[in-house]
């Protein structure tokens, strides 16, 4: 059914006159009349008839009339909403994490976002090593919160800022009672490593800072997060050096010391599929923004 026509239809069951309707709609009384007769054709009945007060509706009109409101408002309630999404004042927007990011960024980032998006809806997914990259192409996640970057023809990237290196270690670990570990100490200890990065594994930055100051430690296992890398440290597996936000989520027994002599960082970043189109984007990375300013 013609929604303009329906608008018609309402507008003269109020006003109870076609003149009045007319006026209200800011349109010439002929062309009302003939709508009204189009709208009461294409039902099969009449839809008014003449009374001593002006246009009263019939059972048939009154049927309508209960639902035709309705319809109008819903129309009018998408057409609202279509306009919010489209200029992202609404929308779902369903952001990837890795786990080292989640107890620094999240707490700070998810209010920020509430804040600047009243209507939004959040779905939150934690990503590792091996699957971000997968989980944006697929657009299972419209944007994901990374360390370090993705490196993908792709992916769009914001580096949006950095946290030190610093060695993790049991408490009971003697380099544990110093306040500072001279990175020289850490030759021939075996080290518990994240995955390098996707396309180019000689790039990881762990690699190349201990490469740069000519220390060597056997890698005693591979794990996909921060979380497990600091698992087999309290088992005493190795140490792990990780990037300084994931102590907040160390579990009691692991204890981390800034490294001397080194002040290499990870960046953090925001990566997303280079074709998304989504107007929520951007306001996301303004608040992630917002979010890593205060760690």
């Amino acid at each position: 059914m013609d929604l303009r026509r329906l608008r018609y239809f309402v507008a003269v069951a109020e006003a109870r006159s076609l003149g009045k309707a007319a006026e209200r709609l800011r349109m010439a009384q002929p062309p009302l009349s003939v709508q009204i007769r189009k709208l009461e054709a294409e039902i099969g009945a009449p839809l008014f008839h003449r009374g001593t007060r002006g246009m009263d509706l019939t059972e048939a009109g009154q049927a309508l009339l209960a639902r035709a409101g309705e319809a109008l408002a819903l129309a009018a309630d998408g057409a609202e909403a279509a306009r919010a999404v489209a200029s992202g004042r609404r929308g779902r927007l369903s952001v990837g994490y890795m786990f080292v990011l989640a107890n620094a960024m999240l707490p700070r980032l998810i209010p920020e976002l509430r804040r600047a998006i009243a209507g939004i809806d959040l779905d939150f997914a934690e990503l590792s090593a091996s699957t971000r990259e997968a989980r944006l192409l697929d657009r299972s996640v419209t944007v994901a919160l990374c360390m370090p970057a993705i490196n993908h023809p792709e992916i769009q990237v914001a580096r949006i800022g950095a946290q030190p290196f610093m060695l993790a270690m049991p408490n009971r670990s003697p380099l544990a009672r110093m306040s500072a570990v001279p990175i020289a100490r850490l030759h021939g200890r075996p080290l518990i490593a994240l995955p390098p990065p996707e396309r180019d594994p000689a790039s990881s930055a762990v690699a190349a800072m201990l490469r740069r100051q000519q220390v060597v430690m056997p890698i005693a296992s591979r794990v996909e997060t921060a979380h497990s890398a600091m698992s087999l440290v309290l088992a005493g597996e190795g140490l792990a050096i990780l990037p300084a936000c994931a102590k907040l989520g160390a579990p009691r027994g692991i204890v981390f010391r800034p490294l001397r002599d080194a002040t290499d960082s990870i960046d953090i970043a925001v990566c997303w599929r280079r074709d998304s189109r989504s107007p929520l984007i951007g306001t996301f990375l303004k608040c992630a923004e917002r979010a890593v300013a205060k760690l």
